[in-house]
């Protein structure tokens, strides 16, 4: 359509001056004596334009010819330039397929043509720590920090990633910190983050991250606690006051109190830490939320406290978990704790009819050794050894 109206334009356009041209009857008389010329003013305008054109395209021809140089080489630089990110492009993409030995050869490539030499440096670092290469990695290493500027916060969080993959966590750390002073902590350098303070053994700090991750939706409610629980337990192993770990424990979020292994550590701790009054509070707690027959087990782990409302609590238990053979078995060792021979011994022969347990066949043993029964005390050392 464009091209029909152009095409009626001009057709109009050469109508318009036909008729005017033909209307026109002025001339232009040239004289230089003994000469004169006279020729018609219509066709002085077409020479003078004609001439006009003629003069342009010469002009033009000559700044091109003058030019041409100049565009032969920037001609051959841009080839040049499209070459070098092509076989950085195939860096990229061969570090992607795991075919290093190539990807390392298309960084060099780049680099020495001089096209983005940071970003083509690190890759080639890559490609060499994948190779095991260590000449390679450390050239390249040093290559990549002359181009600081270019690729600062790239650098920095491949010295970290692959710091932590050789076990370096402290080289991670400061370089985490370094990008984290510069630029802050993207989603990818918190997951570095969060391993690099997992080998360091910063427990509190593998915490806040891992709720700042999850907050973010970097990882899910399932992926998260499991990093949770893990850092809690390691916070209250190394805890060795029990008020302090109560306190701690209270001012955990519901949902983490009742996860099982965090509340066996923390049973554990308190027991080993004096606080057999405090664990036997934080177990019934738990149990009263949540039923857990390893948890049930602990209860009876703590020497001294009230051994006959320990009793009573459990027994209360038992009453909704009549088959669960580690209430039975932790009712036993309570018992005989207590001194309750007959009691303890019908809750142990309980336990292993509900499921015969090496745990429950040596604490009957010792009971019946201890009764004067060695006959029979012998006999369940034996079925202990053979579980």
């Amino acid at each position: 359509m464009r091209a029909l109206l152009w095409l009626l334009t001009l057709a109009a356009l050469a109508v318009g001056l036909s008729l005017a041209a033909r209307y026109n009857e002025g001339y232009a008389l040239f004289v230089l004596p003994p000469w004169r010329m006279e020729i018609s003013l219509n066709l002085l305008l077409v020479l003078v334009i004609a001439g006009f054109v003629v003069l342009y395209l010469i002009l033009r021809g000559v700044v091109n010819t003058l030019s041409l140089p100049a565009k032969v080489q920037a001609f051959r630089a841009r080839r040049a330039r499209e070459k070098a990110a092509a076989a950085l492009a195939d860096a990229v993409r061969m570090m992607q397929e795991g075919r290093y030995g190539h990807a390392l050869k298309s960084a060099e490539a780049a680099y020495e043509k001089g096209f983005r030499p940071g970003l083509a440096a690190l890759t080639a670092q890559r490609a060499a720590h994948a190779l095991r290469n260590d000449e390679r990695e450390t050239y390249w290493r040093d290559r990549a920090t002359w181009h600081d500027a270019e690729t600062y916060s790239a650098r920095l969080m491949t010295t970290a990633e692959l710091a932590i993959e050789a076990r370096d966590f402290e080289a991670a750390h400061r370089s985490l910190e370094r990008l984290a002073t510069s630029e802050g902590r993207h989603i990818a350098a918190l997951r570095l983050s969060v391993r690099a303070e997992q080998g360091l053994g910063n427990w509190a700090e593998v915490l806040r991250l891992a709720r700042q991750l999850e907050k973010h939706k970097a990882l899910t409610p399932e992926q998260a606690a499991p990093l949770r629980g893990r850092a809690y337990r390691e916070i209250i192993s190394q805890m060795g006051d029990p008020a302090q770990l109560v306190r701690y424990w209270n001012a955990m979020p519901e949902a983490d109190r009742l996860e099982p292994r965090l509340a066996t550590q923390a049973a554990r701790t308190l027991a080993a830490t004096g606080g057999c009054a405090e664990a036997a509070v934080l177990i019934e707690d738990f149990l009263d939320e949540r039923w857990d027959s390893a948890v049930a087990a602990l209860y009876a782990d703590c020497e001294g406290g009230d051994t006959l409302a320990r009793i009573a609590h459990a027994e209360k238990w038992l009453r909704a978990h009549p088959r669960d053979e580690q209430l039975l078995l932790g009712l036993g060792r309570l018992c005989v704790k207590q001194k309750l021979w007959g009691k303890a011994q019908s809750y142990f022969e309980a336990s292993l009819a509900v499921l015969p347990t090496r745990g429950a066949h040596v604490e009957l043993a010792h009971l019946l050794d201890d009764l004067g029964r060695a006959e029979d005390a012998n006999r369940h050392f034996r079925a202990a050894a053979a579980l």
